[in-house]
């Protein structure tokens, strides 16, 4: 003790028979004792203690938590600053967190107990090391499953945007926020959910590759339907309310009333015809409309905002009527008529065949286009049914109430062909004006089909055969327009003359023969046979001699066997010769005139058959 003179230790006075209570004596440390002075050995050492320091320390640990490296603990928040969050786990001492580890978790206080992972019980500066971000990612898989199988609302991170939606922190786990599961409207700045927290439902988990998918949307949709079941309790049909434009479609705008979505489809937009319902209302836009229909089941409700004005055809000009005219403009054209809107929410039909005075079928696309301004004549008007027909061609002359003076019989003109069919040609005079040339008047030799001879557009000239004003029919003609061949045939090729022709072929009834001029005849085998008796093969030019001339047929009968035979042909009995000729002579010219027309008189034919049956 001399060797610590200059500490002042005071010693509790003890009686002197108790020696052994000495030595446990305890050195209490002077407060005024100059601390340079002081002898720290000796207050270290074990005497300090009046006991086993080793004893004491072992006491001591035995009031902390038992922490172990590696593991995860739960622990407590005692301070929070903007860098720093301190957590008590029971330990000697505290440990410190950075801050954005729980940026998850906006409402962190003091108090509120967390899950930390022991990195170490102590660092170079004895300090205990956690992490709360580790901690999350060894439990977090399993707090995901947890959540998804007990349908729980868990707390999320939103980190980034990325294609089609958002990443999301969930217990340290990046989850996938799908752009359609952000909120039940439509979402047109994804960005301003970047760097917040928000409830989710994870709806979609993938275990084989530990895919996550939450939804926040299915938080507000579970919520809203609860509303909604009470709103549509209390609606009524013909109920007026007021709701926010929330999505505009092609089909229809969904409004806003409060809690539950009501649609407004297009047709109820306006009385009037639209494309789009952008034309009448727009995004946000606070309307009022009124309920038409709901299922209450469905949760469907249908709204209506042109049933809040007036009908148009109620306002409609009282004094309208069938006859008068009216201007308006094209608003919807299909292949069987034209609407046309006179008043917004008014429409009139113009059917195709009010259109024009032609009788050809046609579309109506071929006289109007939407969005064309025209006056037409009312046909029709019922105000009850809301019906009113137009007319187009009623305001232009019709063609056909002055067609013969205009048109004659027997008139030449000049067509547009419009269109070809197997039994002949329409042909356009005039707008509204056509006729139709048959395939037997087309040509005067035979065709198998009228586009043979011409094609649609092509100009043809015709003549007037006949009329039928009451259908609106022309008959009309273009052989009649040529000479007829067979005039000169039959000068040139008279019953008894002889001719040059070839064989042209060969069958067993006999042969073709082609004679001057490429007018074809045929010679039956029996008159085919050659003076020396033999026949003859094709290509063979021999002489032939006329024996009938059929012009209803325009068909020639030769034969060859008459050219060599001085045979003369029997006559009729009592009828003379130069009679029989003058006879055929009247009937060709007869004939001839029929030819030139189809509607000439046939008296004369008439009256010479019955000279001919009296053998006059």
């Amino acid at each position: 003790m001399e060797e610590n003179k200059t500490v002042a230790v005071e010693e509790t006075p003890v009686q002197e028979a108790a020696p052994a209570a000495e030595e446990t004596r305890k050195p209490v440390l002077n407060a005024s004792v100059d601390p340079d002075k002081f002898d720290w050995d000796a207050f270290e050492g074990e005497a300090a203690y009046g006991a086993n320091k080793a004893e004491i320390e072992q006491m001591y640990d035995n009031t902390l938590s038992k922490v172990v490296e590696g593991e995860v603990v739960d622990g407590t928040v005692t301070a929070i600053s903007k860098r720093e969050v301190i957590v008590n786990i029971g330990y000697k001492s505290e440990g410190v967190i950075m801050a954005p580890e729980f940026r998850y978790n906006p409402d962190l206080k003091v108090g509120d107990t967390v899950e930390v992972y022991v990195e170490s019980t102590e660092d170079k500066k004895g300090q205990l090391v956690l992490s709360h971000k580790k901690a999350r990612a060894l439990r977090s898989w399993d707090m995901v499953n947890a959540a998804y199988n007990n349908n729980e609302i868990v707390k999320g991170y939103v980190k980034t945007r990325t294609k089609g939606g958002m990443i999301v922190d969930i217990f340290g786990i990046e989850a996938f926020l799908p752009g359609s599961q952000i909120d039940i409207k439509p979402i047109r700045d994804y960005d301003q959910y970047v760097d917040t927290t928000m409830d989710f439902k994870i709806v979609k988990i993938n275990q084989e590759f530990r895919n996550v998918v939450v939804s926040h949307k299915a938080l507000i949709e579970a919520e809203l339907e609860q509303q909604k079941s009470e709103i549509i309790s209390k609606l009524e049909k013909g109920q007026v309310l007021e709701g926010t434009v929330k999505n505009i479609t092609s089909y229809g705008v969904f409004v806003d009333l409060g809690g539950v979505d009501g649609l407004i489809h297009i047709t109820d937009l306006s009385w009037g015809r639209i494309n789009h319902p952008e034309e009448v209302v727009k995004l946000d836009q606070k309307i009022r409309v009124v309920i038409l229909d709901f299922d209450e089941a469905k949760k469907r409700i249908a709204l209506g905002l042109k049933q809040l004005t007036v009908h148009p055809w109620d306002a409609l000009d009282p004094n309208l009527k069938v006859g008068d005219k009216v201007k308006g403009k094209v608003v919807l054209i299909a292949d069987y008529g034209a609407f046309v809107e006179i008043e917004p929410g008014v429409e009139g039909l113009i059917h195709v065949s009010e259109m024009s005075w032609s009788p050809r079928l046609r579309i109506a696309q071929d006289f109007l286009k939407v969005g064309d301004e025209v006056e037409a004549q009312i046909l029709t008007l019922d105000r009850e049914e809301k019906k009113m027909s137009l007319g187009l061609k009623q305001l232009m002359p019709n063609p056909w109430e002055s067609i013969r003076e205009k048109y004659p019989i027997g008139s030449k003109h000049t067509a547009i062909v419009r269109n070809i069919t197997n039994f002949g040609v329409f042909a356009e005079l005039e707008e509204g004006v056509e006729g139709l040339v048959h395939i037997s008047d087309i040509s005067w030799t035979k065709i198998k089909h009228p586009s043979e001879f011409v094609q649609p557009g092509d100009k043809i000239d015709v003549m007037i055969l006949d009329f039928d004003e009451e259908n609106h029919k022309l008959s009309l003609g273009h052989k009649q327009l040529l000479p007829n061949p067979w005039d000169e045939v039959e000068s040139t090729y008279e019953v008894g003359s002889v001719h040059d022709g070839t064989i042209a072929s060969i069958s067993d009834k006999g042969a073709t023969v082609t004679l001057d001029g490429d007018v074809e005849g045929f010679c039956h085998s029996k008159d085919l046979v050659k003076e020396d008796g033999s026949m003859p093969v094709a290509g063979d030019v021999l002489p032939f001699k006329v024996t009938e001339l059929k012009r209803s047929t325009k068909k020639i009968t030769l034969s060859h066997v008459k050219t060599y035979s001085s045979a003369e042909e029997p006559k009729a009995a009592g009828k003379p010769v130069g009679d029989t000729d003058s006879t055929k002579k009247a009937i060709k010219k007869i004939s001839s005139n029929l030819e030139k027309t189809t509607l000439g008189d046939i008296s004369e034919l008439a009256a010479l058959k019955d000279k001919l049956e009296k053998g006059e």
